[in-house]
């Protein structure tokens, strides 16, 4: 399997991270899908052209996440393939 396009962040439970990251341990245990699943899915529907508000709908629609999470999310890719 070849390296994820933007791969999901080391959490230092002692030093917590700042942006969007900051919601990342909430997501997992909320959702109960690790990080890495959530990006890739987001890579996938950016590279598929959708915009960001689209991808935050779809995320809350398909997906059952609260706005802030789907946001952090999207942010977080969008940043990192910037």
């Amino acid at each position: 399997m070849s390296e994820p396009r933007v791969a999901a962040p080391v959490i230092d439970p002692d030093n917590k991270p700042k942006g969007p990251a900051s919601y990342f341990p909430s997501i997992e245990k909320t959702y109960g899908k690790p990080m890495q699943e959530w990006l890739d899915l987001v890579v996938e529907r950016l590279d598929g052209g959708a915009k960001h508000m689209e991808a935050v709908a779809w995320l809350k629609e398909e997906h059952g996440l609260g706005h802030g999470h789907a946001n952090a999310i999207v942010g977080y890719v969008k940043n990192a393939l910037a």
